[in-house]
């Protein structure tokens, strides 16, 4: 029976084995006739998408870059001489179409391709200037061949710094930590804005639109590297009324203790600060933009020294308060013109200003800053392809500084200064700035070229400082046994008064040679008075090229030179100190006098500061390569090196410095101190860079960077003097702002929303400092003599940590019942709570190299504990 069923079921199992390889095969043949259908419709369904590109003018614009995004696949093409572009075989669906023209809106629209081919396109451009983007929403990153869409450049707009842990609403100084402290730069950080370069940014924090800075790296509109230079793109008006209020507040009951503070500095800080802007009236083509602040601070300075009698620790009160105001009517005629008129107020006052670490204080001052500015800019289309953007700004300010205490300041080498500040003095300027940008788009070639005016001043001082003169002394003992090694005085005509000329002109082709690869080249000439060099030409030439057809990578290199300028410092110094006119005496051993103030220099030679022949503007050759890749739609990542070679840096020497080995008397004995300024130093700087920007995990956006580098220069500026005036040769070490590891990172989390988090985090390597005898050993009048073996800043401190965080939540003030994109646009309301240094941790900075010091190998300040500030914004 068991034999009947075994067999019966092996019948059972062929039977269906031949039905289901029956059936399979007509699965097989169904599959085949449908492929065969299907495969040619499918073909067919992919249609050409067809469009044309016009000015304002009707007129076709050719030579620009359109691309056709879906997800992470992207089609791309170039418009012709008649405007037109074309996409081939595009399949059904929803894609993005964006393009972007120099001083037009950019082209950012939505369409649909069904299965038949649809109409050709018609885009229109819109000339920039007016309207402003109030989208807020999440943009995608997209890596780019443009020479301006660098994957490294550290971009924050306004969304983000709204949500940023920001101290005292001071964008720049959050963002400062971004520029590469490896380069040199006597002038100081550049501030371009909306195009032009200023002394401040003119509007307040929320009227600020964008931050930039690495942007566009080898661009020739901008004198300055783009390590030394922050954009500031400033809010335009809108069709509607747009409005920010801020209230921030800091107290010292919610603050930490300072490490070397006796006790918990009471400190508070008010800042009330807002923009409104939109059409004036009913018009539909002229607009305001209003912004001011005022902040009233109540602050302190911690004094950690050292006297003949004992320790100095003191709380010093350094209150300030600060106005700003500006006021922006916009107009545009047409389609064509458009332009706006601008004026900035600034008023600022500060008490014990110079008070803290080993100064005292009555060694400090009071300060106040008071400048005006106005602008006019002027943006107009020539014709279809030549578009002219013309800026000016005129300003003045007046600025006093009165010491505290009139006496002789005291100066103990890294122990404590006291007496008086001796910095009596009165600073006038008037300043012009002149940029005019030519833009002309030639097929694929993009031209850009004009001139600017970086500052065209006229410069006022009134020095009275040091007429009752300085004391510097070794060491404590010295001051016990009143031995000072040097006494500075003046006496003589105060005031002097010249002019400051910079002029610039630049050209630049910017060629798309294919979707895929760019090249950007071009030069700038520069030029400064008082210096005689006429070598100021700086070609620069950038390239990108994205292998594949994907577009996720791109390759880029660049290289160009630049030039840096003096400042007004050191041509103030070389016609004022000119041995006539305002007499400067450096006594040094002997000669110096117990009563300073009797002191009348007859019979006295005086110190003559002097450019050294030959003198030329310092310049700085920058080259870099990178790689950058597209992670996810807004996500990008950068990997790239970064070189640059200085040569001609500034730096001063002593060119009548007592002979060696006795050191008893100068060369020229009927001359004091002669000082040159010379441009013969050099620097060497190399870093890697790894940046990070977008979307970096679930629920976390922003930016980050980490550089790995290293700085060598021989030079620490153009007031530096080397430790001996016969062999500045010798004083090749690491640079004063070289640091081997930095990470940044600025970015905010979003995870309920009651649990909004802005961060802001920094990981640095110590600066070197420098280690000195603390003495005059070699009777020069300054003590920046070395210990014999031992090199240019050889000492380092620990490392810094900072972690900022915000909290803050959003109310918006409509009714729930209102669609979702009408209440996005509704008033709102936003709490907000930050902590600085929310870890407590003890920054110390500031340290002594000074062997004769008694905090020798320690520091004599720190960087702030923590503190908390509460905040509301209305907008």
């Amino acid at each position: 029976m068991r034999l009947l069923v075994v067999e019966g079921e092996k019948r059972m199992a062929g039977l269906l084995s031949k039905a289901f390889t029956a059936r399979n095969a007509g699965l097989a043949m169904i599959r085949a006739l449908a492929f065969a259908i299907v495969f040619p419709i499918a073909l067919f369904a992919q249609v050409p998408v067809t469009g044309r590109l016009l000015d304002p003018s009707e007129t076709p614009v050719g030579g620009v870059a359109v691309a056709l995004r879906q997800g992470d696949n992207e089609l791309s093409a170039i418009t012709s001489e008649s405007g037109q572009f074309r996409f081939e075989r595009v399949p059904p669906g929803e894609y993005e179409l964006t393009m972007s023209v120099a001083g037009f809106d950019p082209i950012r629209r939505q369409i649909r391709v069904a299965r038949q081919p649809a109409r050709e396109l018609v885009i229109h451009l819109r000339l920039a200037l007016l309207k402003a983007e109030l989208d807020v929403r999440e943009q995608e990153r997209q890596v780019s061949v443009a020479p301006g869409q660098n994957a490294d450049a550290i971009s924050v707009e306004r969304t983000m710094l709204d949500n940023l842990p920001i101290l005292d609403n001071n964008y720049l100084n959050a963002l400062a930590r971004f520029l590469n402290p490896g380069t040199p730069g006597d002038a100081g950080t550049s501030i371009v804005v909306d195009g032009m370069e200023s002394r401040n940014v003119g509007v307040t924090a929320s009227a600020i639109q964008e931050i930039r800075i690495n942007n566009n790296p080898y661009t020739v509109e901008y004198p300055r590297w783009s390590r030394r230079r922050i954009e500031v793109i400033t809010k335009s008006s809108a069709d509607s009324y747009h409005g920010t209020f801020n209230f921030l507040v800091r107290d010292y009951r919610l603050n930490a203790r300072e490490a070397l503070a006796v006790q918990r500095p009471q400190e508070q800080r008010r800042i009330l600060e807002g923009s409104l802007f939109g059409p004036v009236g009913r018009s539909r083509n002229t607009s305001f933009l209003f912004s001011g602040a005022r902040e009233q601070d109540d602050l302190v300075a911690v004094v950690f020294a050292q006297s003949p009698f004992g320790p100095l620790n003191d709380n010093v009160p350094t209150p300030q308060v600060n106005s700003v105001a500006s006021l922006r009517i916009s107009r545009q005629w047409n389609e064509n013109q458009a332009a706006f008129w601008q004026v900035n107020f600034q008023d600022r006052w500060q008490n014990n200003l110079g008070a803290g670490g080993t100064t005292l204080r009555e060694a400090a001052a009071q300060n106040r800053f008071r400048e005006d500015e106005f602008i006019f800019n002027h943006r107009a289309l020539v014709n279809p392809r030549f578009l002219s953007q013309f800026r000016i700004l005129l300003g003045r300010y007046w600025s006093p500084t009165r010491s505290n205490r009139n006496a002789a300041k005291v100066i103990v080498t890294d122990a404590f200064t006291g007496g008086g500040a001796q910095a009596d003095r009165l600073s006038t300027e008037f300043h012009t700035s002149i940029s005019w940008l030519l833009t002309q788009t030639i097929g694929r070639h993009t031209l850009k070229y004009g001139f600017n005016v970086p500052d065209w001043s006229r410069r006022g001082l009134r020095d009275e400082s040091n007429r009752i003169g300085t004391l510097s002394y070794a060491s404590l003992a010295d001051v016990q046994a009143a031995l000072p090694f040097a006494a500075v005085l003046q006496r003589g005509d105060p005031r002097i008064v010249f002019i400051e000329k910079n002029l610039g002109a630049f050209f630049q082709d910017e060629w798309q040679i294919r979707p895929s690869l760019s090249l950007s080249g071009g030069f700038r000439y520069d030029w400064q008075n008082y210096f005689g060099d006429r070598n100021n030409l700086q070609p620069r030439l950038a390239l990108a090229y994205a292998p594949g057809k994907s577009r996720k990578w791109v390759l880029r290199a660049g290289a160009g030179s630049f030039f840096e300028r003096s400042g007004p410092g050191p041509i103030f110094d070389i016609l004022r100190f000119d041995g006539a006119r305002l007499r400067r005496y450096v006594l040094s051993g002997a000669a110096v006098p117990q009563d300073p103030i009797s002191f009348g220099g007859v019979g006295f030679p005086a110190s003559v500061h002097r450019l050294e022949t030959g003198a030329e503007l310092p310049g700085v050759i920058q080259f870099g390569a990178s790689i950058e890749r597209q992670l996810s739609k807004r996500s990008l990542l950068s990997v790239g090196y970064t070189g640059a070679r200085g040569v001609q840096q500034f730096r001063s020497r002593d060119g009548n410095a007592p002979l060696p080995p006795s050191f008893a008397r100068r060369p020229e004995p009927e001359r004091n101190v002669l000082r040159f300024i010379e441009s013969a130093g050099r620097l060497e700087s190399n870093s890697l860079e790894v940046t990070l920007r977008g979307d970096i995990a679930p629920r976390v956006s922003g930016m980050a960077q980490y550089v790995y580098g290293k700085a060598m220069s021989d030079t620490g500026g153009i007031n530096w003097f080397p430790a001996s005036s016969f062999a500045p040769a010798g004083e090749w070490g690491r640079a004063d702002t070289d640091r081997r590891h930095q990470f940044n990172f600025l970015g905010t989390v979003s995870v309920h929303r009651w649990l909004n988090f802005g961060v802001s985090a920094s990981m640095l390597t110590a600066p070197p400092f420098n280690i000195t005898t603390g003495r005059d050993d070699n009777q020069d009048g300054m003590a920046v003599d070395r210990p014999a073996g031992v090199t240019r800043n050889t000492g380092s401190g620990p490392n810094m940590i900072g972690l900022d965080v915000r909290w803050y939540r959003e109310f918006r003030l409509a009714p729930s019942k209102l669609a979702p994109s009408k209440r996005d646009k509704s008033p709102s309301a936003t709490i907000s709570a930050d902590a600085f240094n929310l870890l407590n941790r003890v920054n110390y900075q500031n340290y002594v190299g000074a062997l004769t010091s008694p905090f020798f190998g320690r520091a004599v300040a720190t960087l702030p504990a923590r503190r908390l500030q509460l905040g509301f914004r209305y907008q």
